[in-house]
């Protein structure tokens, strides 16, 4: 108890210098008739900053967690509101003028989007410097936009196409991981030739379901046409029309059309939630033996197995495609945006750029940081603390394709039409027509 009462109070104090710092900063515009005056720490006492997000349930727990050492620090209260269809409701709340002080969005397209509108407030020179400080390249050029200024603050991220299997389950069957698509093919059909599906996949998510079905594209892009072709797709250069993304899109129909290799088959994926299909590859003896996620997925496992994930999983990147390209590390992540701007609003926001910030929630497990100075030890197993090294070290990591994109195709017609196409009502022609008839042409 001793321990964890002084580890906590390292933490606010921690907290408590970030905030000061950020307090001592100079609104990003001063008011008519003379400049701003910088508040002490004291003035945010009784402060409220209302957040809103798409994450519910445990990992809403685990931000509001993440938080406590900033409210303790500060008397400012976060009060976050999590929904799982945050994003159309943020829409409506915009439009109507009531926004949340700060949204965390989980595509940058939507960043550009309010940013492009005149929504947003870019964030002040201190929290970029920040930025600067703590995190490696890349993670700032996601959060500006068109305009040049920064916006986005990354809090929680994820690294993506990682495959999980149940490690007791697949030792005992003497599998061996595969280094090559070939040898992906290979396993597949031994599989099911023991009589086992080889892969759990559910693309439920409310509103947003279909997204994980632009992982599984995104990765089998970056593993077909490298880092600068998938650069020319996601900015909308090479069209979702052209053939390297019809391929793609093959690629992982193989596997989702085919209901040998799915268990429950395309309709099962499609009415299956995405947090929920995991769990059949624990059951015993397994149901399906696979899963293709990002490193969070483990959240959603079962009880038993998440307290002893070393040990229950196993996993490994999905294999190349092409062995001159190799396996890039795809990330996606939540972004902090400002729709209001006040010092406890930058206060809170400049927390958020330091590695404070993810300390319980890396020992909770389940949730990755890119904080280059983050102490990796604090992360509650092998697994996450392997995954952390890759984003923090990664030579070439590319952001998630989708969340990028322009938010009518990256958060719509992408998963819509790609649902359209596993269901079986319409085939890739026509959900590549549809997806790029959907881009803007401004």
């Amino acid at each position: 108890m001793e321990e964890r009462m002084r580890n906590r109070f390292v933490v606010a104090t921690a907290a408590l210098a970030v905030v000061l710092a950020a307090c001592s900063s100079a609104a990003t515009s001063a008011p008519a008739g003379g400049a701003s005056s910088a508040p002490s720490a004291a003035d945010l006492s009784g402060k409220t900053v209302t957040v809103g997000g798409a994450f519910v349930d445990t990992e809403a727990a685990a931000f509001a967690d993440a938080v406590k050492p900033f409210e303790d620090a500060t008397g400012v209260k976060v009060v976050y509101n999590g929904d799982k269809s945050f994003e159309q409701q943020l829409n409506v709340q915009v439009q109507a003028g009531n926004p949340p002080d700060v949204a965390m969005l989980p595509q940058p397209g939507g960043m550009k989007n309010y940013a492009s509108q005149g929504k947003l407030f870019p964030l002040p020179a201190d929290i970029v410097a920040s930025i600067d400080a703590n995190y490696g390249p890349g993670w700032k050029d996601v959060g500006t936009a068109a305009d040049g200024k920064v916006y986005g603050v990354f809090h929680r991220v994820n690294l993506k196409g990682l495959v999980f299997y149940p490690k007791v389950a697949w030792d005992a069957k003497g599998y061996t991981v595969p280094t090559t698509w070939d040898e992906l093919k290979t396993l597949e059909d031994k599989m099911v030739a023991d009589g086992t599906p080889p892969w759990c996949i559910g693309i439920e998510s409310g509103a947003a379901t279909g997204w994980p079905v632009t992982d599984w594209v995104e990765e089998i892009m970056l593993r077909t046409v490298g880092a600068a072709g998938y650069d020319k797709w996601v900015a909308g250069t090479t069209p979702f029309t052209d053939p390297s993304v019809k391929n793609a899109f093959q690629v992982m129909m193989d596997i989702f059309g085919n209901p040998k290799y799915v268990y429950g088959g395309p309709q099962y994926i499609v009415q299956t939630n995405f947090g929920e299909a995991p769990k059949a590859a624990f059951d015993n003896p397994p149901k399906c033996w696979m899963t293709n996620q990002g490193n969070f997925i483990t959240a959603f496992f079962p009880d038993a197995v998440q307290k002893d994930l070393d040990n229950q999983v196993g996993v490994f990147t999905l294999p190349a495609i092409d062995p001159a390209i190799g396996t890039p590390a795809e990330v996606g992540g939540d972004q902090a945006v400002a729709f209001a701007d006040r010092p406890e609003v930058w206060a809170f926001l400049k927390y958020l750029t330091t590695p404070e910030a993810g300390i319980s929630w890396e020992k909770a497990g389940g949730a990755l940081f890119p904080y280059k100075t983050q102490d990796l030890s604090n992360y509650s197993s092998a697994l996450d603390r392997a995954f952390a090294t890759s984003i923090v070290q990664a030579p070439v990591v590319r952001f998630d394709g989708s969340d990028a994109m322009p938010a009518a195709v990256g958060s719509g017609t992408f998963w819509s039409e790609s649902v359209k196409l596993i269901n079986g009502s319409q085939n890739i022609d026509t959900t590549l027509a549809n997806i790029q008839a959907s881009w803007p042409t401004q």
